[in-house]
């Protein structure tokens, strides 16, 4: 139980009775209320719960046991002793039977009044204690956002409690939309830096001439139109956590000034002739290979090995069916909440192909398509859409339908997906269907997206 008091109610329609109990247990530091009835225990333990109802048997022309019967179904944690009518055993198996945590035989003495009590309120103290330890291990189960119990994920669960507590640098990897943000954020949330900041960055949205000055900062007139001191984003997470997102895009340049400040924990802003010291945790996310990267030489092996430290893989949605149910609950409960609007349940057909979709996007799109139909509350659409995707296979592999299809519109649909997933931003547009720039460029033009 927590520090304050423990609340007591008594029951007893005799007055001397009540009396004496109610001043033996304030004498022991209990807080005490007291009822003559079950009617007006009942207005009472409505108006104010207390910890533990110590009520008689006999209670005019209800009982103890109809009030035990009103506590165990509205309040199934509240503790109860009974006293049973003169030593009678069949009264005091009832009670037991229905739920009282103990009971006493009258006549009874003040010590062992006392004990019954403190009995029950170490079984309270248990219950709370498990009642924790259970809420503890369902944030193992789905932790700070992260929503799965496929085996794959629980090895995710067991590495990220296992880390968080650490400084050690984390390289998370995975498929676009599969949460690697959201393990970053439990990292965090989980450690002891969880109340200093949390500084997210997407290595791939920013333009590489910008690229320096937005992780390292800049000193006033470092450069044209720098007409003051920019804190950079490492400067700026000082005393906390870093979350690099997509570090495989982050120029070389900019990958030999990080590779330096996780050797030596120093930084230097654009202009600067001295240096920082800072006191950063780096977790990095990306969706590509970066052993392959190191090959193609796009990405320094140093670095490579010093964010590599403890490697945290999540696994795509296809790989982990199994929690896809349990994920379309938590998104429809999020996204109902977040709309104020009733919960809508999805049909058996429509629960049943969204089980059997692919989810190229992953647990991203999943979330999108729970969304839409929260706002919009069409189910046809959804069905529709899903169907119209089936086109994708579990091995991301394209499947040429037997009647044939548009080519052109495809094309042009998949461009106007992808501009329209990445609000208009082209580089990731482009990066997102594997196309060169100028070659996404000339696409644009050629359908006249541009």
């Amino acid at each position: 139980m927590n520090n304050a008091p423990l609340q007591i109610l008594v029951v007893e329609d005799e007055p001397d009775q009540r009396e004496l109990i109610c001043q033996i247990l304030a004498s022991n530091q209990y807080q005490v209320l007291s009822a003559e009835s079950v009617e007006e225990a009942i207005v009472l333990i409505k108006r104010s719960p207390p910890d533990l109802v110590f009520s008689d048997w006999k209670l005019g022309q209800l009982t103890g046991m109809d009030l035990l019967s009103y506590v165990r179904r509205e309040h199934p944690d509240m503790g109860f002793i009974i006293a049973t009518a003169y030593g009678t055993i069949t009264h005091a198996v009832d009670a037991m039977q229905a739920g009282a945590d103990d009971y006493l035989s009258k006549p009874y003495q003040r010590q062992s009044l006392l004990m019954a009590i403190d009995k029950v309120v170490k079984s309270l103290t248990l219950k709370q204690q498990n009642r924790r330890l259970t809420s503890e291990l369902s944030q193992q189960q789905e932790l700070v956002g992260l929503v799965g119990r496929a085996p794959c994920m629980q090895k995710v669960y067991a590495r990220v409690q296992r880390v968080s507590a650490t400084d050690a640098t984390v390289l998370i990897g995975g498929e676009s939309g599969t949460g690697k943000e959201l393990a970053a954020r439990a990292l965090y949330q989980l450690s002891t830096r969880q109340h200093k900041p949390f500084v997210a960055i997407n290595c791939g949205a920013i333009p590489e001439s910008l690229a320096e000055s937005e992780l390292f900062g800049a000193e006033k007139g470092a450069f044209t139109g720098a007409n003051t001191l920019k804190v950079g984003k490492l400067e700026a997470a000082d005393g906390g956590t870093i979350f690099l997102d997509e570090i495989g895009e982050l120029p070389l340049l900019q990958q030999t000034k990080l590779l330096r400040f996780l050797q030596e924990g120093v930084i230097s802003r654009l202009g600067q002739n001295g240096e920082l010291k800072l006191d950063v945790r780096v977790i990095a996310a990306t969706h590509r290979n970066l052993k392959e990267e190191v090959e193609k030489g796009n990405f320094r092996e140093d670095l490579f090995y010093r964010l590599n430290v403890v490697p945290i893989d999540m696994p795509p949605l296809r790989e982990r069916k199994e929690d896809i149910g349990r994920l379309i609950e938590h998104f429809l409960k999020i996204h109902s909440a977040q709309y104020k609007v009733e919960p809508t349940k999805l049909s058996a057909p429509a629960m049943k192909l969204l089980l059997d979709y692919p989810w190229p996007g992953n647990v991203r799109e999943l979330s999108n398509r729970i969304e839409r139909f929260v706002l919009l509350g069409d189910e046809q659409e959804l069905v529709a859409e899903l169907s119209s995707g089936q086109v994708i296979n579990s091995s991301n592999q394209f499947v040429l339908p037997e009647s044939g299809f548009e080519w052109e519109a495809f094309e042009r649909d998949c461009l106007q997906q992808a501009m329209s997933r990445h609000e208009g931003n082209r580089t990731q547009a482009a990066k997102q269907l594997g196309l060169s720039y100028k070659a996404f460029l000339y696409r644009l033009e050629k359908h006249q997206l541009s």
